[in-house]
């Protein structure tokens, strides 16, 4: 049974085989212009479908691409912009911080002052007295208008104005308070028999240190120069005039200076000589230091050059990257413009071979 059904299989088998290989030519000819035909058939509407949808949707991507580029090289160009006027706005700032200094003020405390030189120009007026006292205390006149003993250090010098050779001057320079915690003064008086004038009054000048006029070469010399760099001040007849001093140190560029400032206040001389004796006019003046603090003013120059540097650097730094991203967006804008020339090209051609 095996045997039979194995044979009839097998022949079967042959048979089918054999009609196949007896079928004619035109039977695969047919079959093949059928498959060309729906593989034709495919391809073509597969293109129309990429001809139909591609080219929009490339084109709006490229589109929104180009758009956002723009955008960003906008913003970025801004930015440079805002960067670079940030950077002449520092320079500007920095210069103007160094050609403009700030003054800073403190007060240094001290025992006692170097003894100052008051320079006085009496003129026909006559020194009656010059004494020390303490604790701003000053006894009551005695024989007013009359000379006294006194304990000043005066130097009597002569020399020619700075302003004018012709003119000269005499001086007399008195070497003033050292004391400020025990409030040491110095008392002077002068009379003046010269009463044909509208107003009297006697000038004075004040330099920081009485050594100073010790220790020139030249004292004329020395007076010159003071009355050329320091102010001159007057006190009148009839009153006794209280200056109180204080000292100023100013540090220049170059060097530094000294200058004093001065509060004085007046009282009024109640002459009690008899009237022939009247005729000469009193003058008194009191000098004293104001406080133990000496005001030291300094030009500061307040523009930092490493925090200008610093933010220069970064100025520069966000220049840089601007520039380097708008580099990148042309290349990659030039870069897409030609990828969609060459694809449109290639578009064409096949219309152009049809």
């Amino acid at each position: 049974m095996l045997r039979k059904d194995n044979s009839r299989s097998y022949r079967e088998f042959n048979d089918e085989g054999d009609s196949d290989d007896k079928r004619s030519p035109e039977y695969f000819d047919d079959a093949a212009e059928d498959l060309d035909r729906e593989e034709l058939n495919g391809s073509i509407s597969q293109e129309d479908d990429i001809r139909g949808s591609s080219p929009s949707m490339r084109f709006s991507k490229a589109c929104l691409k180009n758009v956002f580029t723009v955008v960003l090289i906008f913003i970025y160009l801004l930015l440079t912009a805002v960067a670079i006027f940030l950077a002449y706005q520092t320079i500007n700032e920095f210069l103007e911080k160094y050609r403009n200094p700030v003054m800073s003020v403190t007060y240094k405390e001290v025992e006692s002052f170097s003894p100052p030189g008051i320079a006085l120009y009496p003129g026909k007026a006559q020194l009656l007295s010059c004494r020390h006292h303490f604790h701003d205390y000053i006894p009551p006149l005695v024989d007013p208008g009359k000379p006294q003993e006194g304990d000043c250090v005066i130097k009597d010098v002569t020399y020619f104005g700075p302003f004018s050779n012709l003119t000269q001057k005499r001086a007399l320079v008195v070497r003033g308070p050292s004391d400020v915690r025990k409030k040491e003064l110095i008392f002077m008086q002068f009379s003046h028999n010269e009463t044909e004038e509208d107003f009297s009054a006697i000038t004075y000048m004040l330099f920081a240190k009485f050594s100073d006029l010790n220790d020139s070469a030249n004292e004329s010399v020395f007076m010159k120069d003071c009355e050329k760099n320091y102010s001159m001040w007057t006190f009148s007849g009839g009153f006794r005039t209280w200056v109180k001093m204080s000292l100023v140190k100013t540090a220049g560029k170059s060097e530094e200076a000294v200058e004093f400032r001065q509060e004085s206040a007046v009282v009024k001389f109640n002459d009690k000589r008899p009237e022939a004796e009247q005729t000469n006019q009193l003058f008194f003046v009191v000098f004293e230091w104001r406080d133990p603090y000496v005001q030291e003013i300094k030009l500061i120059v307040t523009a930092n050059p490493w925090s200008s540097v610093a933010i220069l650097c970064g100025v520069f730094m966000a220049l840089f990257k601007a520039a380097n991203f708008a580099k990148l967006s042309v290349q990659w804008i030039i870069r897409m413009r030609k990828r969609h020339l060459r694809n449109k090209a290639r578009e064409m051609n096949p219309i152009t071979d049809s």
